[in-house]
This record gives structure tokens, C-alpha cells and sequence, in this order.
């Protein structure tokens, strides 16, 4: 009896614990469901508020384009009274109106007519007509160029606890490749440097603001990488979010093409995303999507120096690229050492920028092969070729300017066009060549060079090489046209290296200021200003002259034969135009003998020049 007595009083015990644990547990989960409930109504609160906020938002814009719009009418109205009173007193001071008071005043009177006609008669300083002048605005303007606001902020590096100041590379901000061609895009801060020179580009709108953003400026395409920072990083992995799905359904209602771009991580963690796009591209060789790789930007990843010029140090990788750089640093970066010891392993496109900047990958500076790497790099493809690519595959036109190059070649001494011909089949790219030069010239210019569009015409008997080179140029149809001396010797990339200039520098004329020289009669090989590479100067050799053809059109040669290129550099710094000297190699001149030459550059050595000049 005690034992079933004691087995009902446990029993008992466990009942009434069990008991408090439920109870215990219906507590807990009433305060979950009253906390659940209170978190929903928060959520609701914030949804309302978010609502209420993107709402007011959109009237703050709205009063804005208003007040915008009054504003600039108000200052036309203006404008135009300017102009009305500027005509009224532009009539009254005319020769015309002044007789006409002269006569009216004077017709009673001949000592006042006499006097007054005397006045009309002479002149009288016309007012200024009245200029737009810009619509001030609420706030500071912004600065919508390309690099505007996108420049170095760290003047100091640090190695082995000595610090180095610096003169950071000034990004450029411009000109745009396709300026009629709008791209709202999603990237990290690399990609974007990439890409913003390639369209007018809109960035900085978020899930939360897009809407009200891209009408600014409605963009033909959305383009997203995949991103690991910011806003959007979070609506393109895993599950897509709302504000990414909102998004692409308003590019689908305006018609704007949109374009996934995976160019690092996981492509299973953007996979759902990018299910939603029209198009996907990638940067990974192992994903079974369409190729667009990086590519050099010529706007940023060239071999323009640093103003403090470079380190005489060989730098590693971890030295030359410290991890608190951000991008417009790392660009001044690349510049910086004699050369950059990159360890197995550098992605292909860090080295690919490195070598763009004209910075040695290796452990001891080589200008040679820094050239050949610079080479390399842009052979490999700019972005302006990617995003050619890009958009010929989503249906969108590609075109933007082009480098067609077309040659003037004067040939005053017959037995120079065999040589001269020969170094023009040397190169690539030529559109059109056009020879002033002995009857022969046609036939063997269409044997040597057969597949470009060749021109051929007879100089008359007095015609300087000046005077031949105007004649020609009227012929000329690429966009740049060049200028080659029979007498010299140019390698195979000559006119490739040259055109490339074209790419990131804002000159209307590119040629080189140093160069090599091979002097016969001394059998001497010298090099000719050595520092003057890559720079702006206000001269360059005739003989390695490359132009935009209207500006050499508006210019012209002058009628010499000897000192044509001399006239014509102090015409363009008279004009203003612009002349860039690109690299020493490519290039020999070649003379008998120059005595200016012998004592104005560095002798190399006794022996032929085309071994340190062609590679």
C-alpha cells in the first residue's frame, strides 16, 4: 500500500511540474507571440513611414523641377529684355538712325544739319549684345563628367617606416566613347572605374530611390555586377530581393535591356538573381554564360606619369598596393615604383593594369620590356572592345569614333620608294595611303601594299615636300591621318603604338619628341630627348607626325621642304592645339650626317640604331 501510495505522490509531483513547465511555456510563448505581434506592428510603422518618406520625397523632387523650371524661365524673361534693350540701343547708335535725327533735327537749320551729319558720320562703339548666363541653382552644381568627384585621397606611402609623398594621378574626366549611350549601372568600385568613361553612366541609386532617379536621365540599359558591397549586394544573393525584382520590372515596362554581369564569387549565390536578367555575362572561365572579361581602361591604365615621377625602388605587390587604398590611390600606385615584383598567382587583370601603367613586372626595371608588356596588355583588349562585345550581343549599337588611319607619304627622291613602301607594308591598320611621288609609284604601291585603298599623284617639278603634303592631304578620308619620311626606318608597330596615344591623351597631334637617330657617315646611333616620352610638349618630329585629320586640314604645311614640321609646331602652339610625344621606340631617323642632331642627343653607340629602336 505505502508503494503505490509513494508511486501516486511522484506521479502527483510530475503532474504538477509538468504542469508548471506548460505553464512556464504558454508564458514564453504569449510573450513571443505579444513581442511577434509588436515587431509586425513596428514593421508596419516603418513600411508606413518608409512609404510616407518616398512620398515626400517625390513632392521635394517635383517642387524642385518646379522651382527649376521657374527659375530658368524667369532668367530667359530676363534674357530677353536684355536683348530688346540691347536691339533698341544697337538701332539708336546705328549710322542710319543718327542721320535720320541729324536730318530731322537740322532741317530748319543748315549750321545745325551740317554739324549733325559731321556727328552721324563718325563712328560709335556698337553695345555688347548680352549673353546666357547660367541658371544658379538651390545648392552647389554637381559635376556630372566622368572622375568628377572620383580622385586620390592618399598623398603618403609608407615603406619600412619611411614615408613617401606622393602627387596622386588626376583621374581623368573624359571624354565619354559613346556619349549617346545611357547605362544605369550596379558595381563595385573597380568595375565602375572601368566602365564609366564607356557611356554616360548613372550610379548611387539604391532599391529605395531608383524610381525617382533614373527618369533623370533615362538610361537604354542596367547593367549589375555582382557586388559585395553596398545597397544592392543583399537584393542579388541567395533569394532575389523586392527591390531588385522592382527594379527589373520597371526596365521591362520602359523597354531597358538589362544585363547581369558575375565577375567574382560563387555563381551559385547570384544564380537565382540572375535568372532575371535578359542577358548574363562572366568573367569566370568555369561558368557555362557568355565571356566579357576586364580590360584595360585607357583612360586610367596608361603610362602617363606621376608629376614626382617614380621610385628607384622594385616594389611587391603587398608593398605597392596597401589594403586601405581605394581605387583612384591604387591608379596612382601603379605608377609609382621602378617596377612591381608580382608573386605567381596575380590575377591576370591586376598584371594586365600594371603593365598598362608602363611599370616592369619583374625584379629589375626594363623600359624595353615595359613597352612590349604595355603592348601586351592593350592587345589583349581595352574595355572599349568588351563593351563592344557586350552590346552587339544584347542588340545595342556599339558604334563610337574610330583610329583609321590614312598615310601621306612624299616621295621626292625616286630611288626612296622601294624603302619607303616597304616600311609602310610594315604596318597594320592602314586605311588609305596616299603616294605623291614618280610615275612608278602606283604600281608598286599596289603590289607591296594590296589590300589598302591606294592614291597616287605626280608632284609638279618645284613642288616642295611641304606644298605635296598639302595636296594630299585634301585626300585623305580615316579620321587620322599620318605622315611618313621615306628617308627613315619605322618597325611593325609603329602606327599601332602611336594610334594608342589617341586613347587616353586629349591631343589633336601625336608624334615623338624622343626617338632614335642613325647618323651614316659616323656610323653613330643616338637618342634624342629620352625624357620627353609621354608628356605634352610643344614640338615633334615630322616624320612621326599622326593628326586628327581636320585639324591638320585647318592648319596646313607650309611650303618648305626642310622645316615644313617646325612651322607647323609653332602653328598649333599659336592655335592652341595640343601635341602629345608617346614613346622613343618604332621609330629611326635616319640622315647622312646632323649636326644639330649630334649635339643635342645622347649617343648610344657606334653601330646600327634598329636593334635598340624596333622591338
Amino acid at each position: 500500500m505505502s508503494t503505490e501510495l509513494e508511486s501516486t505522490r511522484r506521479a502527483l509531483r510530475d503532474a504538477v511540474a509538468q504542469a508548471g513547465r506548460a505553464a512556464e511555456l504558454a508564458r514564453l510563448l504569449d510573450d513571443a507571440q505579444a513581442r511577434l505581434a509588436a515587431a509586425e506592428q513596428r514593421a508596419e510603422e516603418a513600411k508606413a513611414l518608409a512609404e510616407q518618406l518616398s512620398e515626400t520625397e517625390q513632392r521635394l523632387a517635383a517642387e524642385q523641377a518646379v522651382t527649376e523650371r521657374l527659375r530658368k524661365e524667369l532668367a530667359e524673361q530676363r534674357f530677353q529684355a536684355e536683348v530688346a534693350q540691347w536691339k533698341l540701343s544697337s538701332i539708336k547708335v546705328a549710322r542710319w538712325s543718327r542721320l535720320g535725327d541729324a536730318i530731322k533735327s537740322g532741317k530748319s537749320n543748315p549750321v545745325r544739319l551740317a554739324k549733325g551729319l559731321r556727328g552721324a558720320a563718325k563712328p560709335v562703339k556698337r553695345p555688347t549684345a548680352p549673353k546666357r548666363r547660367p541658371v544658379a541653382t538651390g545648392g552647389k552644381p554637381k559635376d556630372e563628367r566622368p572622375g568628377a568627384a572620383y580622385q586620390a585621397v592618399h598623398t603618403t606611402r609608407t615603406l619600412e617606416g619611411a614615408s613617401f609623398k606622393l602627387k596622386p594621378f588626376r583621374v581623368p574626366t573624359g571624354p565619354n566613347t559613346r556619349p549617346h549611350l545611357t547605362a544605369a549601372v550596379i558595381a563595385d568600385p573597380h568595375a565602375e572605374a572601368l566602365l564609366r568613361y564607356e557611356w554616360r553612366q548613372t550610379t548611387g541609386f539604391t532599391p529605395r530611390d531608383f524610381a525617382r532617379v533614373l527618369p533623370l536621365e533615362m538610361p537604354h540599359l542596367l547593367v549589375v555586377e555582382s557586388v559585395t558591397q553596398g545597397p544592392w549586394a543583399e537584393e542579388i544573393t541567395g533569394e532575389p530581393g523586392e527591390g531588385l525584382r522592382a527594379l527589373l520590372a520597371w526596365c521591362a515596362e520602359r523597354g531597358i535591356r538589362t544585363v547581369f554581369w558575375h565577375t567574382q564569387g560563387d555563381v551559385s549565390r547570384y544564380a537565382a538573381a540572375a535568372d532575371l536578367f535578359e542577358h548574363r555575362f562572366t568573367a569566370d572561365l568555369t561558368v557555362a554564360w557568355p565571356r566579357l572579361q576586364f580590360g584595360v581602361q585607357p583612360r586610367v591604365h596608361n603610362p602617363l606619369p606621376l608629376a614626382g615621377g617614380r621610385i628607384d625602388r622594385v616594389l611587391t605587390l603587398d608593398q605597392l598596393l596597401p589594403g586601405h587604398l581605394s581605387y583612384p590611390d591604387v591608379l596612382t600606385s601603379y605608377r609609382w615604383p621602378a617596377a612591381a615584383d608580382c608573386p605567381p598567382g596575380t590575377p591576370q587583370w591586376r598584371l594586365a593594369e600594371i603593365a598598362a601603367c608602363g611599370t616592369p613586372i619583374g625584379t629589375e626595371p626594363d623600359s624595353r620590356r615595359a613597352h612590349v608588356a604595355l603592348r601586351r596588355a592593350y592587345s589583349m583588349g581595352t574595355m572599349s572592345e568588351r563593351i563592344d562585345e557586350m552590346l552587339d550581343a544584347i542588340g545595342l549599337p556599339s558604334a563610337r569614333a574610330t583610329l583609321n588611319t590614312s598615310v601621306l607619304l612624299p616621295v621626292l627622291d625616286p630611288y626612296l620608294l622601294e624603302h619607303a613602301l616597304a616600311q609602310v607594308a610594315k604596318q597594320s591598320g592602314i586605311d588609305q595611303l596616299i603616294v605623291i611621288g614618280p610615275p612608278e609609284a602606283e604600281l608598286r604601291a599596289r603590289e607591296v601594299v594590296p589590300d589598302v585603298e591606294i592614291i597616287c599623284r605626280r608632284p609638279q617639278a618645284s613642288m616642295t615636300e611641304g606644298a605635296m603634303l598639302n595636296s594630299g592631304i585634301d585626300l585623305c578620308e580615316a579620321d587620322l591621318v599620318a605622315v611618313m619620311d621615306p628617308r627613315d626606318v619605322y618597325g611593325p608597330h609603329y602606327l599601332s603604338d602611336l594610334r594608342r596615344a589617341f586613347l587616353f591623351s586629349t591631343a589633336d597631334i601625336v608624334g615623338k619628341a624622343a626617338f632614335y637617330a642613325h647618323l651614316r657617315k659616323p656610323q653613330a646611333t643616338l637618342l634624342k630627348q629620352p625624357e620627353a616620352e609621354y608628356s605634352y610638349l610643344p614640338e615633334i618630329t615630322g616624320g612621326t607626325l599622326l593628326a586628327r585629320r581636320n585639324t591638320l586640314r585647318e592648319i596646313g604645311f607650309a611650303d618648305l621642304t626642310e622645316g615644313w614640321d617646325e612651322v607647323l609646331m609653332r602653328q598649333c602652339r599659336a592655335d592652341g592645339v595640343k601635341v602629345f610625344s608617346a614613346d622613343r621606340f618604332g621609330y629611326v631617323r635616319v640622315r647622312d650626317e646632323d649636326r644639330w642632331l649630334l649635339g643635342a642627343a645622347h649617343l648610344v653607340e657606334y653601330g646600327s640604331a634598329e636593334p635598340h629602336a624596333l622591338i
